[in-house]
């Protein structure tokens, strides 16, 4: 299912593994991963007539002259980058379409022959949140010992749609390697990529792989984007005021509130709003 490309030997390497599509709101995950990819190395790389339907990932056609000249398909890439004196693998890329089973196997393969110590899950979940806080990241692990004590993660029995990343992170787990998923929320109304929350997942990767990840241009990108969102509201006052109780609510409890509540919130607002105003 894959071909291996480079074989340098790796100093305690851990993986990051990152992919567009469910679970990935805001690009915050595959953001994240190119982030820290910066001037990687190819590793390996999967074979795409095995993991896409190219009628939902289509390759991009380039014609020169009216000529075709080069046809780009959509890939699954592990890449390398040697930070603080240990090894980063990246594996990014759309989440595939097919074989999802015999994918996590053929990564879990990889991850044991290249002596993967920890892997890492990355991605963006929507959600009804206020741009104007912090962003807030749920951590799941494959033990309770590797979640830290502020760790936000879901309480009892939660039970979603899966994605490609949890698949692979289940069949790196049963081979004994250690795994952690970061998954950042992201404010369900913002279009693009989320800035803020790739900021905090580089941050939140770096603390706990114990590296340091240049942030480059992450605080400048997030702080302009944060200017263009408040100025978007400026001009669009209902939502301005949904977001001002977003922010109560965030407040108040230390973090965003459930679906219900914000549901009830935005409901309220609506019946409070003047008749015949349709702004």
């Amino acid at each position: 299912m894959y071909r291996r490309i480079d074989h340098t030997p790796l100093v305690a390497p851990a993986l990051i593994v990152a992919f567009n599509g469910w679970v990935s709101a805001g690009g915050a995950g595959t953001a994240t991963a190119e982030h820290i990819a910066a001037d990687a190395t190819e590793v390996a790389r999967f074979d795409s007539d095995l993991l896409y339907d190219y009628r939902v990932n289509r390759p991009t056609l380039e014609f020169n002259e009216g000529i075709i000249d080069t046809i780009e398909w959509p890939a699954t890439v592990l890449r390398r980058r040697h930070v603080d004196g240990r090894d980063l693998l990246i594996l990014a890329g759309p989440e595939p379409n097919w074989h999802w089973q015999a994918f996590g196997e053929a990564v879990a393969d990889l991850a044991t022959d290249l002596g993967v110590i920890q892997q890492v899950s990355l991605g963006g979940i929507p959600w009804a949140a206020p741009h104007t806080r912090p962003t807030i990241v749920v951590t799941t692990s494959s033990r309770p010992d590797l979640l830290a004590e502020d760790a936000n993660f879901p309480a009892g029995t939660l039970r979603v749609p899966a994605s490609a990343a949890s698949v692979v992170e289940r069949a790196i787990a049963e081979r004994g390697i250690p795994t952690v998923g970061f998954w950042a929320r992201v404010p369900h109304y913002v279009a693009g990529v989320y800035h803020p929350a790739v900021l905090t997942l580089v941050e939140r990767v770096a603390r706990y792989l114990g590296v340091s990840v240049p942030l480059g241009t992450l605080v400048a990108e997030a702080t302009e984007q944060r200017r263009h969102l408040d100025a978007a509201l400026d001009e669009q006052p209902n939502v301005r005021e949904v977001v001002s109780r977003l922010e109560e609510l965030y407040d108040a409890s230390g973090e965003v509130a459930s679906g219900a509540e914000i549901a009830a919130e935005i409901e309220r607002y609506l019946r409070e709003r003047i008749p015949g105003d349709e702004t």
